[in-house]
């Protein structure tokens, strides 16, 4: 899979995270002489980073989303540090494909929690002052949205893996198991959640580019 960035300035504060992330770590490992720095290698380790701001702010989220990508790019730790029991190859490869499948699910929650931030749910008459600042906020949004689609796709193809060893159960992360079947069965469709955002943005859309010194 060919994992998409975000627009221009959506990098751009992606970049000051990781940067104020980095100069964070180094000033803490740094000054601290009880603590011992290690080097964050697996994608586990990357996911345990993963958290839940106060405050949903675009740079957290965006902080999240970091870390949930490099996850996805990194390697698995070894079986014995996995997040669930593991006893066998068979166990270790559904482990796996749960892991991505819950990985991608998380990014498709935080894209649209992102998109959010851009999306206007309304087109008020009195918005007319602000027509081009909200089209392109909405334009923003509309990107995202379509981000978070390629996610929930690769949640699928690794979904549609894990389904075909559902005899194995791997107790610590039940959950992702919930969600494997909560997939396949239908249940759980991000599709159709995001196309009735695109939906109902496009006529947002519509309705602000209609928009002129007449209708306001």
């Amino acid at each position: 899979m060919e994992y998409y960035s975000p627009s221009s300035d959506i990098i751009n504060v992606y970049i000051r995270v990781s940067v104020k992330l980095f100069l964070f770590l180094n000033i803490f490992f740094l000054s601290s002489s009880q603590v011992y720095g290690y080097k964050i290698l697996y994608a586990e380790q990357f996911f345990k980073l993963y958290h839940v701001h106060f405050n949903q702010y675009p740079e957290d989220v965006l902080e999240n989303i970091f870390y949930l990508e490099k996850a996805l790019r990194s390697d698995f730790c070894n079986p014995l540090n996995a997040l669930a029991r593991i006893e066998n190859e068979t166990e270790w490869e559904r482990y796996r494909y749960l892991f991505r499948m819950h990985v991608n699910l998380k990014l498709v929650e935080l894209y649209l929690r992102l998109a959010s931030k851009y999306d206007k749910k309304e087109a008020y008459f009195f918005n007319y002052p602000w027509k081009y600042l909200n089209l392109e906020s909405l334009d923003k949004a509309e990107k995202i949205y379509e981000y978070a689609l390629v996610y929930w796709e690769e949640a699928k193809r690794e979904s549609s893996k894990a389904i075909m060893l559902s005899w194995i159960h791997l107790e610590e992360i039940q959950y992702w198991e919930d969600e494997n079947h909560r997939i396949e069965t239908g249940e759980l469709d991000y599709e159709r959640i995001i196309n009735s955002h695109l939906e109902r943005l496009k006529r947002v859309m519509r309705k602000f580019q209609n928009m002129d010194q007449n209708t306001y």
